[in-house]
């Protein structure tokens, strides 16, 4: 099966190499150890229900080591189901076989009743101030000290795959929110695991340049939203 991701990938590199324009890096993503559906949807800001239904990918337990996802709608790509990719030949219509895609329509908002400050410590990096703070903020601290949960919810990525995260976790309030705890020392929740509003599920780590802090993102439909904005005044 790996032989077939990798040849199929080959393949999708010389024809974008043939037409002048190599595409391929933002349109796919090959799923390493450790990725999830989530923590794929996450890295590109796509709704993980959207990404699912691209690849057609049920609940996402489908995913592993070696797939090829694609990250745009199939009618922009060629038809995506999992792992086999049908491009149109030369001598083809240029029609896709594949029935058309009904619009995305994201499900009715779900309120997340109460949230509270993932920890201690003030706001060193607002959101949007700089590149690092594009999705979210960042809290100073002390190392070590506790990381708690903002909301109940269910832990969906506990890991270190995502480059410029650290130890992250990824927690799932509800179909519409998502909050990301990175840079963390130590993760204390597994993946699948319920948590409740301010149980510790983690402790303040350092950033490669030696930072000790909490990055901390809040994701509306898997884009990013100012955590201040839903956080109670302090």
């Amino acid at each position: 099966m790996r032989k077939l991701c990798l040849s199929m990938l080959l393949s999708l590199l010389l024809a974008a190499c043939s037409s002048g324009t190599l595409n391929w890096p933002s349109s796919y993503h090959i799923v390493g150890q450790g990725d999830t559906l989530y923590s794929i949807a996450f890295q590109y800001g796509v709704d993980y229900r959207v990404l699912a239904r691209w690849n057609n990918l049920g609940d996402g337990t489908l995913i592993r080591e070696g797939q090829i996802i694609s990250l745009v709608p199939p009618e922009m790509n060629g038809q995506m189901r999992g792992e086999e990719v049908t491009a149109n030949s030369s001598g083809s219509s240029g029609k896709s076989s594949a029935p058309p895609l009904k619009p995305y329509t994201p499900p009715p908002e779900q309120k997340v009743s109460r949230w509270q400050w993932p920890t201690d410590g003030k706001v060193i990096a607002g959101y949007g101030r700089s590149v690092k703070t594009e999705s979210g903020i960042r809290i100073g601290g002390k190392y070590g000290q506790a990381v708690n949960a903002s909301s109940g919810g269910t832990v969906v990525y506990s890991g270190n795959a995502l480059k410029g995260y650290g130890n992250l976790l990824i927690i799932k309030h509800n179909d519409t929110y998502l909050s990301a705890y990175g840079f963390n020392s130590e993760l204390l929740v597994k993946e699948g695991q319920s948590v409740q509003r301010g149980q510790q599920v983690a402790k303040m780590g350092q950033t490669t340049g030696g930072n000790t802090l909490l990055h901390f993102e809040i994701r509306k439909n898997g884009k990013p939203v100012d955590p201040v904005g839903y956080l109670p005044n302090r």
